[in-house]
This record gives structure tokens, sequence and C-alpha cells, in this order.
């Protein structure tokens, strides 16, 4: 008897990997409708699907505040998609497996492979085992130091679970909050700044380099120690670069308008935060809609870029962005390798990196006209121009899983709603599904026709 299509085995990784988010998603989204996780009326299916999708993705966008819409089941409900969603549900299903005993095949071998490794690893069982470890770990200091600073304002039970939530939903690059302001409140206290940023840059860098440069700092009986992994050396620089730069342009844009009236203190942790937060976090210390333009406009652009492969972020990600200017740089010299730290890259890597970004801003141009066309119909040309910039920023958002908002979520239109949760499902699993399929070896054999030039520039 032949096995259904639809059965586990006939899928391929990539469908096989949305197959799994869809689920986590709809049973999430039906438990988020149930009388008991909302207070007062119930959730309609379009907004606890919208929830379920946001926290599932790690997004933080929400159409309902978390703090005093959703009731404690409903809270559970939506922390239990973000961990879910941040660590990934291939790595729960893979480690079940071998918990299980069951083992691992070749076809789950390559999906934990795509979705969180640069290079082979010896055992799956023991880097599974890592990332459990160091996500509880991690998480778990940050929680005892965000609860430091909500204990005394929340008492011990309320400060104690907002802590926990809050570390989870940070290191998860979630962004979801209990505060109604997000982190507005706590903008000028260094300890809520520096845990939940450290939170925010160790969710999104990366498992496999957490892990990497944990193994290195232990290897102290070594004469020679090994050296960090092009991969880990890059997501460090192109991080550091982003983040430094990203608030000292904030800085400078904003120090005559929204950070004039703020102490210099406040003013230098408001604009690092807001440049770590862009990178895929979504919260936020200060109102959006108070930026300038050109401040909006550089989020955006960190937005798109986000967080690390193998991470809790979304984005076109870190290293696709280095690769990209590496390649335009040897391209420009003259150079058809492409060289980076002393290392020629394969061209299936520069392929992979051309088309993944090429991919995603056609993918982003569509659906930013999709949804402008939905939630501008009708509106007088006048109206609709002024909100332009919040759909698009709302759009890029939704895409690289941030969940920074000007506003425009609270006025999404049934339709429109649909197309962000599109985006955000897309953003988180899109580009992994992309990636599966040109991973693939050329075919041999393959026709390759005469040549025949162009004219471009």
């Amino acid at each position: 008897m032949k096995r259904s299509p639809l059965q586990p085995k006939h899928l391929n990784p990539g469908w096989a990997l949305i197959l799994y988010y869809a689920l986590a998603i709809v049973l999430g989204a039906a438990l988020l409708s149930l009388p008991f996780a909302a207070h007062g009326e119930s959730l309609s299916f379009i907004d606890a699907l919208f929830t379920a999708t946001s926290a599932q993705c790690v997004t933080g966008l929400v159409v309902v505040d978390t703090g005093t819409r959703l009731t404690f089941f409903g809270q559970g409900i939506v922390l239990l998609l973000i961990q879910i969603g941040g660590l990934g549900i291939t790595t729960f299903s893979v480690y079940l497996f071998f918990y299980l005993g069951k083992g691992v095949g070749i076809r789950d071998r390559w999906v934990i492979q795509e979705t969180l490794l640069h290079t082979p690893v010896e055992s799956l069982p023991e880097l599974v085992r890592s990332i459990f470890k160091y996500t509880l770990i991690i998480e778990a200091i940050g929680a005892a130091l965000l609860a430091i600073a909500f204990v005394p304002k929340q008492g011990w039970v309320n400060g104690i679970y907002s802590a926990v939530f809050h570390s989870i939903s940070a290191f998860c690059n979630a962004g979801f909050s209990l505060h109604a302001d997000s982190m507005i409140g706590f903008r000028a206290n260094p300890l809520v700044n520096i845990t939940i940023m450290a939170l925010i840059i160790l969710g999104g860098i990366g498992f496999l380099v957490i892990k990497e440069v944990f193994d290195l700092s232990q290897e102290h009986n070594r004469r020679r120690r090994r050296r960090l992994s092009l991969h880990s050396r890059m997501v460090f620089i192109t991080t550091a670069i982003l983040i430094g730069g990203g608030a000292l342009l904030i800085g400078l844009l904003e120090a005559p308008s929204v950070l004039a009236s703020m102490p210099i203190g406040e003013s230098i942790w408001v604009t690092l935060f807001q440049s770590v937060t862009t990178r895929t976090a979504g919260f936020n210390t200060i109102d959006l809609t108070l930026l300038e333009v050109p401040t909006l406009f550089l989020m955006m652009f960190l937005m798109f870029v986000g967080a690390s492969p193998g991470s809790c972020g979304g984005g076109i990600k870190t290293t696709s962005l280095a690769l990209f200017v590496a390649i335009m740089h040897s391209r420009l010299k003259g150079n058809p390798h492409t060289n980076v730290f002393r290392r020629t890259l394969p061209d299936a890597a520069v392929t992979k990196t051309l088309t993944l970004v090429m991919t995603a801003l056609l993918f982003l141009g569509v659906a930013v006209f999709l949804l402008l066309a939905v939630q501008l119909k009708g509106m007088p040309a006048i109206d609709s121009r002024g909100v332009f910039l919040e759909y698009t920023f709302e759009a890029i958002s939704a895409f690289a899983t941030v969940g920074l908002s000007l506003g425009a979520t609270a006025k999404l239109l049934p339709a429109g709603k649909l197309i962000v949760i599109l985006l955000m499902f897309i953003g988180r699993i899109g580009l992994l599904t992309v990636a599966f399929t040109m991973i693939r070896q050329s075919r041999e054999g393959a026709v390759h026709y005469a040549e025949e030039n162009i004219m471009i520039g």
C-alpha cells in the first residue's frame, strides 16, 4: 500500500517546516479563541490567528494588548508559542526523536542542518541539548536581573512573572510585552536596558555562534586555541557595525528634536536601545511616531537586515548583508571571486545570497503594494499619502519579524490582517524554504545554450 503524499515521510524539509509552524499557529489560534483566554468578550478568530502567528513567528505585532486583554491562560499560550517559535519546531521535534530513542533520518538532519548550522557537526543530539541548555541558562539569568527592577514596582508574584515573560520574549526576539507602553517606563533604567539588549543580541547572533564561543572559552589547556569560524567573525563584525552605526545615526538625527529634552544619559540609552531592538526584537523605549522620517527609514533598513542565521530573529540576516557587500566590492575591483578574511567563498553561497536578497525585496514590494491597496481603498488621495510610511514600515516590520509599529496595526482591516499574517509567516519560514530549495546541487546535464551578451547599466 502506498503512503499518502501528505504523510511526513513524503514531505521535503521545507514543506515539513511550513506544516509544523502552520499547525502550531492554528492550534494556538484555537486556544486563544477560547472564552477563558481573554478578559471580557472572546477574541475573534482573525485576531486570535494574528496573535498566534505573531507569537509563533516571534514578531510582536499585536491587535490586542497582551497585558490587559489576555488572561493568564492566554498569556501562557502566547509565551509558549514564542518559546517554540524562537527555538524552532524542528529543534523540538529532533530533540523528541532523540529523547524517544528513535534517532533522526537523513531528511531531519538536513532540516536541522540548514536551519541552525553553517558547517556539519559530529553530534546532532549534543547540538540540540546545547541549544536547550544555553537557552534555559540565558533566559534564567535574564529573568533574575529583570526581577531586580520589576519586583519593587509590581510585587513579588507579578514582578517575577513579568521578568520571566520579558526575558523569554527578549531572548526569542519576540517583542511581546505585558506593559502597554512596552519598555518606555524603564528607558532610564540601566539594568533593564542592558539586560533586554543583551538578551536580544544573544538571541539574534545564532545558537551555533553562542556554542562556538562557549566551546572556545573552555579550551584553556590547549597551547594553540582555535580561531572563530569565518561565519562567527562575520556575524560579530556585522552586528557590531549595525548596532553601533545605527545608534550613532539615530542619535545624530534625533538630537535636535525628540532627544533634546532628555538628559544625556537617558538619550544614550534610548538611541542604543532603538538600534538594538530593530534587529527583529520589537521592544521600544520611545514613541516611534515622534521620530523623524530619516530615522524611520534607517530603522526600516536595520529591520530588513535583521538578525543572524540560526537565531531567533528574522530579516535577510547579517551574513547576507556582509556577503552582499563583499560581492559588490570584489566585482567592482574586477575580481570574479568573493574573498572575505583571506577566504574565498564558494560560488553557490554567492548565488544564494544574491537570490535571497532580491527575492526578499521583490516579495516585500508586492506585499507593500497589496497592503496599501487593501487599506487605502476608497480613501481620498490627499489623506492616503500621509499614511504611506505607516503601512510600509508595518510591512517591513512584519516581514522581518520585528514587531515595531507606527500605529498601523490597530487600523488593519480583516484583509490587511491576513496580508500581515502572511508576511510574518513567510518572514519566519519563507527564506528558510527558499534556502532549502537553492541548497540543492546543480543538476548534472542541465541545458546550457549558446551565450549571447546584453547591455546593462
